[in-house]
């Protein structure tokens, strides 16, 4: 079924057809009628490429997540999920389109070939070569992240670098003299993504400003990572007491090593960072940890996405979030120092009992 022949039933021609149902030019309420009429009987529904050949929009947004062989983490699933309601919400489809290695190919599609009346980011790096090909194209976009030159593109994301330099103060608040930053894998952090050196940034300042010892160490974003580096850590550093982390798909392999090498969490050992409400909680004990609002973030970039596409000429939008640092249980005062330095911890040799 076409507008043809809806025009041949109706009674009318083929452009008063296409006017009724773009709202392009007035039709009077009667022929309105018929032509509703008919389009109610035969139940045609208009083609989705004509349509957008007409409006001019696809009323499709697309969303560049990581390479779909990747495990994507609680959080960024978060983020697609809250895109994809957003965007329901506003009567919109989301085409999503990996990017990285063997899959830049279909970002390319996605920017080349008019599916999408605008692009949502993720996982953005300090010098990310989407975001140039986004401005070449034309094409309204918006990063949850953003690259080192923040005015050159609109974003929403977390204050990565002030987050983990509060955590750090935190620790240091609680008498730690010697904490790690467990950061996100080497790939990314080579690679110049964001958050990774962002919080480097902000765990640097930390332990300056609070003449801390620091150490950090990539991980990889899974559990058994988590866990290897912790065992890393504690054998490369025995004196350390604390962490703190942007990476919470590691989050369960760091409990596990703890719990593995003696350590009571938090008499023994501290861990703080930056994590999904859900992982932060779901830690044992709960972990102290700002709570990054991954489900807002979505919905707030499909809110600026749909402002770049309506007004693209508009001066880009920066929200950088800072949640608060919510204070559960995994975080504590810092075990004693014997003689040398050493610690003295409940759960190993030479500690003393639970205070």
């Amino acid at each position: 079924m076409n507008i043809g022949e809806i025009a041949r039933r109706a009674g009318v021609s083929r452009s008063t057809v296409s006017y009724a149902l773009s709202g392009k030019r007035p039709v009077a309420a009667s022929t309105r009628k018929r032509v509703q009429d008919v389009i109610d009987e035969l139940g045609y529904r208009p083609n989705a490429t004509a349509r957008a050949l007409k409006e001019g929009r696809t009323r499709t947004i697309g969303l560049v997540i990581p390479p779909a062989g990747n495990r994507l983490t609680h959080m960024q699933l978060d983020f697609v999920a809250s895109v994809v309601d957003a965007a329901a919400r506003a009567d919109l489809d989301v085409l999503l389109s990996p990017s990285g290695g063997d899959h830049d190919r279909s970002f390319e599609r996605l920017v080349s070939e008019s599916r999408v009346d605008g692009v949502i980011l993720m996982e953005i790096r300090l010098e990310d070569s989407r975001v140039g090909r986004l401005q070449r194209a034309g094409l309204p976009f918006v990063g949850i992240g953003h690259t080192a030159d923040d005015q050159a593109m609109c974003w929403i994301d977390v204050d990565y670098a002030g987050l983990i330099r509060h955590t750090v103060h935190h620790l240091a608040d609680l008498g730690h003299r010697k904490v790690a930053l467990l950061s996100r894998s080497p790939e990314l952090v080579a690679a110049g993504y964001g958050p990774a050196l962002r919080a480097r940034e902000g765990f640097t300042a930390g332990v300056n400003e609070r003449d801390v010892e620091g150490v950090e160490i990539a991980c990889g974003d899974d559990a058994r990572s988590g866990q290897e580096s912790i065992e890393e850590l504690l054998r490369s550093h025995p004196d350390l007491t604390a962490v703190t982390t942007i990476n919470e798909a590691a989050l369960p392999g760091i409990q596990r090593a703890l719990a593995d090498a003696g350590l009571t969490v938090p008499y023994d050992f501290s861990v703080t960072g930056v994590a999904a409400r859900l992982w932060a909680e779901d830690f044992r004990p709960p972990l102290t940890a700002a709570d990054v609002p991954a489900v807002d973030m979505g919905g707030q970039a499909v809110a600026l996405l749909i402002e770049r596409v309506a007004a693209p000429a508009t001066p880009p939008r920066h929200i950088l979030l800072a949640p608060p640092i919510s204070l559960r249980s995994s975080t504590g005062a810092a075990p004693m120092r014997g003689a040398g330095g050493v610690v003295s911890r409940t759960g190993r040799a030479g500690g003393g009992p639970r205070a």
